[in-house]
């Protein structure tokens, strides 16, 4: 060998064999690529900041229920719309029973199966059937639609108009801070056992005072019963001050006085606040100021009926 011979390059055959020197991303192979059969290994892959993020995976569809629910608007009872026409009225008076009523139509409905399947009396089982739908009907809740205005006092009770009279405020709601006027207009609503027995607020306000006077059980109808009968008076004070007087007066065959509120609670005009059973009346006290805008013999509607305004206009009834 020469004296002059180089010594040997390392680098020299480096075009005939892989080489090992890191390969950029702009001359190398592309990211994952692989020789089959070679032991090249993968690329490293490229910064983060190169690489455009994936977009995140769509959630996933809700349950076709699920979602079919959700585009129902949900519906609050208390504030339905009333029918707009004959149809939609029909269905919006089926009414429903109230609570109070279970019991007897159960007792009723009993009876009536007894009488036809166990002792085979056809008749009694008919009557008893009959009773049923009777006792139903009677513990009927139908909806109302009560028209709220400012001093208006509407129906509590479904029934006749039997009594408008000057009256002195019943000593149970007479006093300081009550019912202190000497004189006040009591309009007077007998329920017949027909009639639905659901008695609603007069006027929104505050019940200040509930007071239960048990007593006797003489025709609700006649004058007499404010004063002799079973009753239970209710006093509502309105935002301006207002008292408002009302009694429940239990009948000849009504014999149980239900209240549905307590003193302090809040109540909406037209809002249920008791029930009497089985035929009874319900008297309005109405201070000076308010104008009877019904007539003696008139057919009222609990919650709907407008039975006096303040400072309305004299109203006086005909028979046709």
């Amino acid at each position: 060998m020469s004296q002059n011979t180089p010594p040997d390059d390392p680098n020299r055959d480096a075009p005939d064999r892989p080489s090992h020197t890191p390969v950029g991303p702009s001359t190398g192979p592309r990211e994952g690529a692989r020789e089959i059969g070679s032991e090249t290994e993968p690329a490293s892959a490229p910064p983060p900041a190169a690489v455009s993020p994936a977009p995140p995976p769509a959630a996933p569809a809700p349950p076709a229920a699920v979602e079919s629910r959700a585009a129902e608007p949900r519906r609050d009872p208390a504030h339905d719309m009333p029918p707009r026409n004959d149809l939609e009225a029909a269905a919006y008076e089926i009414p429903k029973m109230h609570p109070e009523g279970t019991k007897y139509v159960v007792i009723a409905a009993a009876l009536a199966l007894f009488f036809w399947f166990v002792v085979d009396w056809e008749i009694l089982g008919w009557l008893t059937a009959g009773l049923t739908v009777w006792v139903f009907a009677f513990f009927r809740d139908p909806k109302r639609v009560t028209p709220v205005g400012e001093g208006l006092i509407v129906s509590p009770a479904d029934g006749l108009v039997s009594h408008i009279v000057e009256v002195p405020a019943p000593r149970q709601l007479a006093g300081e801070g009550l019912m202190s006027e000497e004189r006040y207009t009591r309009i007077s609503v007998f329920m017949s056992v027909f009639d639905v027995h659901v008695n609603r607020a007069p006027v929104a306000g505050r019940i200040s005072r509930i007071a239960y006077v048990p007593g006797k059980f003489v025709n609700a109808e006649m004058d007499k019963a404010s004063e002799d009968n079973e009753r239970q008076y209710f006093l509502i004070e309105q935002t301006d001050g207002t008292r408002i007087g009302m009694t429940q007066i239990a009948g000849l065959v009504a014999r149980r006085i239900i209240k549905f509120v307590r003193e302090e609670d809040e109540v909406l005009a037209g809002e249920r606040i008791g029930l009497i059973r089985f035929g009874s009346r319900v008297d309005v006290f109405l201070p000076a100021g308010f104008v009877p805008q019904v007539a003696i013999g008139q057919r009222a509607v609990a919650g709907e009926t407008v039975l006096a305004a303040r400072g309305g206009k004299v109203v006086t009834g005909r028979k046709l």
